[in-house]
């Protein structure tokens, strides 16, 4: 279901942006075989997956298969893990994606909770926010504060710690690193 799932983001993506001319480039021939009605599908499950995927290529002018092993193909294991995350009671509705492709992996950076159960980096992540501190914040500690968030990132609501040769890391807090690992 993953790959599959994977395979659909791509593809209504491609048709969001009217690109009707596609190659695709997979590293499952079960699945490039089922859409293609080459090989029948069996598993009920995967059923309303191949049907949508069928439906989409159906709204491309051209499209094209090209199957390549598992070991050359990270960007289509990449997109497959992501779209299992995403959980819908309606397993026809997915989701767009923001998808940006990096040269290095991303890694998360897991901070445990302090005793007032926010994670360490809420001060950091509210001064990249508002240039503002929590109250109680002394004058040292907030010197430490603009110090040390030169060494991080906020995207959004997403806070990121850079880190030479590796990139930026992705930082969560307990609940989301327990949902994250399950």
């Amino acid at each position: 279901m993953a790959e599959y799932k994977g395979y659909i983001i791509g593809l209504k993506m491609a048709l969001d942006m009217n690109i009707h001319k596609l190659m695709v480039i997979g590293n499952l021939d079960l699945l490039i075989h089922q859409v293609q009605g080459e090989w029948a599908t069996k598993n009920a499950q995967i059923l309303p997956y191949v049907k949508l995927a069928q439906r989409l290529c159906k709204k491309c002018k051209k499209i094209d298969f090209k199957h390549t092993s598992r070991a050359q193909n990270e960007l289509a294991d990449a997109l497959a893990t992501i779209a299992s995350m995403i959980q819908h009671l309606n397993i026809s509705h997915i989701d767009p994606l923001e998808i940006s492709l990096r040269e290095e992996n991303a890694y998360y950076l897991h901070m445990v909770e302090e005793p007032d159960g926010l994670p360490r980096y809420i001060d950091i992540k509210i001064y990249l926010e508002n240039g503002e501190y929590l109250e109680n914040t002394m004058s040292n500690q907030k010197k430490s504060i603009r110090r040390m968030a030169n060494g991080f990132f906020l995207n959004k609501e997403i806070l990121h710690k850079r880190m030479p040769n590796i990139g930026l890391l992705r930082c969560v807090d307990a609940a989301e690193a327990t949902k994250l690992l399950e």
